[in-house]
């Protein structure tokens, strides 16, 4: 038998809403349908690169914080960045952002450094802007469950 595929989700929860969209990504990636894919979720201080290494795919979450990501994924970032460098180009990878403004500045930080990375975007980046409405959640379902279907169909 395979083993089961790795689906990394490195997201950024510091508030109820921000941890109802983690759960919701956690939740859509470990839908019943999809069978040979592990889901882990960590919070970025809790996630390095070991976890990387060892994942097949990677979802990141973070909050807009004046204008770039939070605090917690740029460490996540920074502790992670040269001991995966060279070792996971052409990681399959998709995120979002809890913005409150447009989300411009934290997806260009964001790109920059999986770019830097050789990351592979599966799909387009997922900004929840603006005031927190109930179809943040149902986007974020949608984008674990994609990016699960996606692992466990062998697509990315």
């Amino acid at each position: 038998m395979d083993r089961k595929k790795k689906l990394l989700i490195v997201s950024h929860a510091p508030s109820p809403n921000t941890l109802t969209l983690r759960e919701a990504v956690a939740q859509g990636a470990g839908h019943e349908d999809i069978e040979n894919v592990e889901v882990t979720v960590l919070a970025p201080l809790d996630a390095g690169p070991d976890d990387v290494l060892a994942c097949d795919a990677i979802i990141l979450g973070t909050t807009e914080n004046l204008g770039y990501m939070s605090g917690a994924l740029k460490d996540f970032f920074d502790r992670s960045y040269y001991p995966c460098l060279e070792k996971t180009e052409g990681l399959p990878f998709a995120f979002y952002i809890r913005a409150g403004l447009d989300g411009t500045g934290t997806r260009r930080a964001i790109e920059s450094i999986t770019t830097g990375l050789r990351w592979r975007l599966a799909q387009e980046p997922l900004i929840c802007k603006g005031d927190f409405q109930s179809e943040f959640i149902v986007q974020c379902e949608e984008l674990g469950l994609s990016m699960a279907a996606s692992l466990d169909a062998g697509i990315i």
